[in-house]
C-alpha cells in the first residue's frame, strides 16, 4: 500500500486509516489479530479519540502495543475538544489550553506511550481562543508528548484561524466524505449554478488543503447524510452497488474497496479512516490500496450515488 507524507511532514503514512472507534467492543485476541492484519496489509496508522469507548478504546489499544506491537513502526493519532457531563446530560466542546494539556496526559496514561505522533482538534469550539491552543500546542510539543497537530471537522476558515495563530504547521484535517456524502466537492462540481448543492458549506475547504499542503482524512466513507445509513446493500442505493459491485470485480476487488479506491482516486491525495472490526472485511478494504480507478469509473460511482453532474 502506497504511503504518503502527512501535510508535507516527515509522518509517512498508509492512505488507509484503521479507526479505532469501536475497538471496546472486541475481545483481546480478536482485535489483536484485527490489528495484525492491518499491519501485514500495509496499514500503520491508527485512528483514536479519547471519548472512543469513554477511553476503553484507548486502553485496549494500550494493552497491545505493551505486549504485541513494536511502537516505533506504527504511527497513532488521537483527538480530544468534545467532551460530555452525564449526570448533566450534556455533551460540549472545549478547546481550552488546560483541558487540551490534561486531554493528552490522560491519552497518553490510557494508550501507555509517551508520545503521539499526531494530536487533532476533534470539533470546532465557539468558544475558542487561538492563543490558548497555541500555548497549549507549544508545550505539548516542547515536552515531546505530541509529535504534529490537525484538526478535524474545521471548515477553511477555522482552519485558517487556527494556523495563523500557531508556529506548528497544521498537518490534517478529518472530514466526512464518501460517495454518498460527497458534499466536499459537489459545490465545486456545481460552481455557477441555481442549484441546492452548489451551496458553499465549508469555505472551499478542498482547495484550501491542497493549495496549503494539508492531508484530509475522510471519515465515515460508506454512511450517507450524517449517519443516516450505510449504503452498503441499502435498497435505496440498488443501482449504485451494482455500479461498486461491477467495478470492483474488474479490478479484483470488492464493493466496499471500490468505494474506498473511489476516495483514494482524487488527486488531493486523501486518506481513509475505515472503522470496521470484521477483519475479513478489513482485508478486503485493504486491497483499495494497490488499485487505481479510472475517470470513467470515478464519474459513474459519483453519479451513481445520487451526485448531480450538470
Amino acid at each position: 500500500m502506497d504511503r504518503i507524507n502527512l501535510g508535507g511532514s516527515e509522518l509517512e503514512a498508509s492512505r488507509i486509516v484503521l479507526g479505532c472507534m469501536r475497538i471496546s467492543e472486541m475481545k483481546t485476541d480478536a482485535l489483536a489479530r484485527h490489528i495484525s492484519t492491518a499491519i501485514e496489509h500495509g496499514i500503520n496508522l491508527f485512528d483514536h479519540a479519547d471519548i472512543y469507548g469513554r477511553g476503553e478504546c484507548e486502553r485496549k489499544f494500550g494493552k497491545l502495543l505493551a505486549t504485541e506491537l513494536d511502537r516505533k513502526d506504527i504511527l497513532i493519532q488521537s483527538k480530544c475538544g468534545i467532551r460530555h457531563e452525564r449526570k448533566k446530560d450534556v455533551q460540549y466542546y472545549d478547546l481550552s489550553k488546560a483541558y487540551i494539556i490534561d486531554a493528552v496526559d490522560g491519552i497518553l496514561e490510557r494508550l501507555g506511550t509517551d508520545y503521539l505522533d499526531l494530536l487533532m482538534l476533534h470539533r470546532p469550539d465557539a468558544l475558542m481562543e487561538p492563543e490558548e491552543i497555541s500555548e497549549a500546542f507549544d508545550r505539548l510539543h516542547d515536552t515531546g508528548k505530541v509529535r504534529h497537530f490537525g484538526l478535524s471537522n474545521f471548515n477553511a476558515n477555522q482552519f485558517d484561524f487556527v494556523q495563523q495563530h500557531t508556529s506548528h504547521k497544521l498537518i490534517t484535517n478529518q472530514v466526512q466524505f464518501g460517495p454518498a456524502a460527497a458534499h466536499l466537492v459537489n459545490s465545486g462540481m456545481q460552481a455557477n449554478t441555481p442549484f441546492e448543492g452548489a451551496a458553499d458549506r465549508d469555505g472551499g475547504l478542498l482547495e484550501q488543503s491542497r493549495l496549503n499542503d494539508v492531508t484530509l482524512q475522510a471519515w465515515s466513507p460508506f454512511h450517507y447524510g450524517y449517519f443516516e445509513g450505510i449504503i452498503m446493500d441499502d435498497p435505496k442505493f440498488e443501482k449504485l452497488n451494482k455500479v461498486l459491485e461491477d467495478i470492483g470485480q474488474s479490478h479484483g476487488i470488492t464493493k466496499n474497496a471500490a468505494a474506498i479506491a473511489w476516495i483514494l482516486r482524487h488527486p488531493a491525495t486523501m486518506q481513509t479512516i475505515v472503522g470496521t472490526t470484521d477483519t475479513s472485511r478489513l482485508e478486503d478494504i485493504a486491497k483499495a490500496g494497490n488499485v487505481r480507478l479510472s475517470r470513467e469509473e470515478w464519474y459513474q460511482i459519483y453519479a451513481t450515488a445520487g451526485n448531480m453532474v450538470p
